[in-house]
């Protein structure tokens, strides 16, 4: 089938997470640590893509409650098309990169933790890969109920 990849966007790190090859199931995979620039994790979004054979690449997009776009959504927009744009540069033109709305992702992976048994502090570093499972788990559940499956 078709490997998908989750990319949750933040100042300090960006969390990727992957789906197994059928599809239906997203996991947590690593942070890459930006330094305030999500930008500078392009690169390495492009080896993992590589690496892990991805097919379809959703990016968390933090509209407003209001669902309006504001600037940390105007950013993961050029975000994700400075992905296609670095993609195409390298031939790579088969991987579809779309934006998923994230709103709440981030409250909703602290959640999650904190039911798991991990406390705020050690839980904080997780987060950015819990909300890219989340972000990505949405993506591909919306997939399946398109598909009727």
């Amino acid at each position: 089938m078709a490997v998908w990849m989750g990319v949750d966007l933040g100042d300090a790190r960006v969390g990727i997470a992957v789906s197994d090859p059928e599809g239906s199931m997203a996991y947590p995979l690593r942070d890459i640590t930006v330094y305030g620039d999500s930008f500078q994790a392009l690169d390495e979004c492009i080896e993992i893509i590589d690496d892990h054979h991805v097919n379809h690449v959703v990016v968390g997009y933090p509209l407003l409650l209001n669902g309006e776009e504001g600037k940390s959504a105007r950013k993961d927009r050029r975000w994700a098309q400075q992905l296609r744009i670095r993609l195409a540069r390298r031939g790579i033109s088969s991987v579809s990169v779309q934006l998923q709305d994230e709103r709440l992702t981030t409250v909703t992976a602290h959640q999650q933790l904190e039911e798991a048994g991990y406390r705020e502090r050690k839980h904080r570093p997780m987060v950015d890969q819990q909300s890219a499972v989340i972000i990505l788990q949405t993506a591909l559940d919306r997939f399946a109920h398109q598909e009727g499956r």
